[in-house]
């Protein structure tokens, strides 16, 4: 639970640091200089385009990994609206857990009934592949 928490406070850190840039880089009127001379003549494109893969790998290599920071927390969130719109189950006495496709419920149930309607709620869901039961009943 804290390492998705902490998942998420370092993408909201991250998108209000690329808004604050772009917002300022949008914002001033400053002309932004070359790192290099501009030069005439000739271009190398093919050393262009080696520069230009490297840059798509690393933006692609980047979006990955926030994408694979993002996707536990959505099923997370999917099921636990689910579990808040369903009349059967308590949705605040049960904590879920994603790791990767795998969903972990804990906590406190009132009853059998509500235990496996929990354990439907996080199975159906899209992106879950298993769900591990450990709700108790008292």
């Amino acid at each position: 639970m804290v390492s998705r928490f902490l998942k998420l406070v370092l993408v909201v850190i991250v998108l209000v640091g690329l808004g604050a840039f772009l917002l300022g880089r949008w914002s001033s009127n400053a002309k932004v200089e070359s790192d290099s001379p501009v030069t005439s003549g000739p271009i190398d494109t093919s050393k262009a385009r080696d520069v230009g893969a490297k840059v798509g790998e690393a933006t692609a290599k980047a979006a990955n990994q926030a994408k694979e920071a993002i996707a536990p927390a959505a099923v997370t969130t999917k099921i636990k609206s689910k579990m808040a719109l369903d009349d059967l189950v308590k949705a605040r006495n049960i904590d879920v857990d994603t790791n990767g496709t795998v969903v972990t419920l804990t906590g406190f149930v009132g009853s059998e009934a509500e235990r496996k309607r929990a354990v439907e709620l996080a199975k159906e869901t899209e992106g879950v592949t298993s769900v591990i039961d450990h709700l108790r009943v008292p």
